[in-house]
């Protein structure tokens, strides 16, 4: 007996068809279907579309590449809203939710595939629930953005004020000075220049992230840490809300000008900070600060109180986060620290 195969294609929600419907002088609401789930639910990202009446450039914002990222869905959804359509030049497409399954499953990574969307890009229209994820987003992102912001935040376990990342991705992208001056708009505690490689960063395809795909395709983009995982933070959501506003005036979306950003702590190189003993991590510093040479980050102390490790540096460093739980084991992560940086002005 012969058998054949056929296969069935799986129907794909064109972003770029559906932006090109939005309404102008409107905020339209609509979804990207990706699959569905064994039960026949869809697996659908929220797409919202704010449409000026006059031609400009399109503004993508996305949000929740993990799912436990919380900050940048509200900072997104609290901007589109207050939007007033009518005096936008141009156009914000929004993908607030860009891994559903996660956020639903209040996880970091994709729950089918167990693989981290930020380092998925550009995807794939025929592979892992996560490649069908990025390839909707990234997709959409190909054919109609000019600037690109990716939110995030740190760890749950950690705390930190808002910062950026940005990175370089050679020939042909964006240069740091048009990064830095979108990202500025942010008033991030600091900008860390980031390089992909592996060794460089925790392991994983850091080449994958959404950011660096659209810089290799010369779109301008950068990240935003809005703070902690699984949790909202007002200050954090306004300190985004704000960033987005002075960004869409800085591409002269807006009829009105806003003041110019300040300068900006560019850290060029960084480091994750890791214990060697287990015990209780109590910490002796604040994210969001400089750390003098020789004071402590923390202590580990064992259960019964004595102190097992002391963290510290021999030069000063910039606390990027620091670790609130404080249970930990040797090999867990307690701050990621800055090590060089300098003042960037905004030309």
């Amino acid at each position: 007996m012969n058998l054949s195969l056929q296969t069935v294609p799986r129907p794909f929600a064109d972003a770029a068809q559906l932006i090109d419907r939005a309404a102008p002088g409107a905020l339209t609401h609509s979804t990207l279907q990706v699959g569905t789930m064994a039960s026949g639910q869809p697996v659908a990202l929220p797409l919202l579309v704010a449409k000026g009446r006059a031609d400009g450039p399109v503004l993508w914002l996305n949000g929740a590449v993990h799912g436990d990222e919380i900050n940048g869905i509200l900072a997104i959804s609290d901007f589109m809203a207050g939007l007033d359509c009518a005096d936008l030049a141009g156009t914000v497409v929004a993908t607030p939710v860009s891994n559903p399954t996660a956020l639903d499953a209040r996880r970091k990574r994709v729950p089918q595939d167990e693989q981290d969307l930020d380092q998925s890009f550009p995807g794939s229209d025929a592979g892992m629930l996560s490649q069908l994820l990025a390839h909707a987003v990234f997709d959409g992102i190909r054919h109609c953005a000019d600037v690109v912001v990716n939110f995030h935040t740190m760890n749950p376990l950690f705390s930190s004020r808002p910062y950026a990342v940005y990175k370089d991705a050679g020939d042909g992208a964006p240069g740091e000075d048009d990064i830095l001056s979108a990202i500025a708009r942010f008033s991030p505690f600091v900008a860390c220049r980031m390089s992909v490689a592996s060794a460089a960063e925790l392991p994983g395809n850091n080449a994958g992230a959404l950011d660096y795909q659209c810089l290799k395709l010369g779109k301008l983009a950068f990240m935003i840490e809005l703070g902690a995982g699984s949790r909202q933070q007002p200050d954090c959501i306004r300190a985004g809300i704000d960033g987005l506003t002075g960004l869409a005036a800085h591409l002269r979306m807006f009829p009105d000008p806003v003041p110019g950003p300040g300068p900006v702590c560019r850290v060029t190189r960084r480091t994750h900070v890791f214990s060697r003993h287990g015990g209780f991590f109590r910490q002796q510093a604040a994210a969001g600060t400089t750390l003098p040479a020789g004071q402590p980050l923390g202590h580990v102390q064992d259960v019964a109180g004595r102190v097992v490790e002391t963290v510290s540096f021999e030069q000063d460093v910039q606390v990027i986060g620091i670790r609130n739980d404080p249970v930990v084991h040797s090999g867990d992560r307690v701050g990621f620290v800055g090590l060089e940086w300098d003042e960037w002005h905004d030309r």
